[in-house]
């Protein structure tokens, strides 16, 4: 009995957890998705361009500190998994969306990840 109750408090935990990423008001939503291949300014403005062309986008605010990534978007005309679909067709991945691969190698080297020579250099 234990085992159930418990499997219930996790599946509940799980789904809130889930649900908590798109917040709803009228006809619009707001998503906050994790962007971690974001490094610098230069990779906030393509998102940001990118993704203002999209369809439903009505704003969008790239947090690279932070890497995250905050969309305002028309729920009748779009939906959270385009939105993560976009930002990969970008060249960056968002949430559990890998990068296009093609887009991804279209970015300027200071845009890509550390493993493949990309990234800033650190300052002294």
């Amino acid at each position: 009995m234990k085992k159930i109750q418990l499997l219930i408090l996790f599946l509940a935990g799980v789904s809130t957890f889930s649900v908590a990423q798109v917040v709803k008001k009228g006809g619009l939503e707001t998503a906050t998705i994790k962007t971690p291949t974001v490094q610098c300014e230069e990779c906030k403005k393509r998102i940001e361009n990118y993704l203002s062309r999209e369809e439903g986008v009505e704003k969008v605010t790239v947090d690279y500190k932070r890497k995250t990534t905050k969309v305002t978007y028309v729920a009748d005309r779009t939906n959270y998994e385009n939105v993560k679909t976009a930002i990969a067709n970008a060249g960056y991945d968002a949430d559990d969306v890998t990068a296009n691969p093609e887009s991804y190698k279209k970015l300027p080297t200071c845009c890509k990840k550390t493993e493949d020579g990309g990234g800033h250099p650190k300052k002294n």
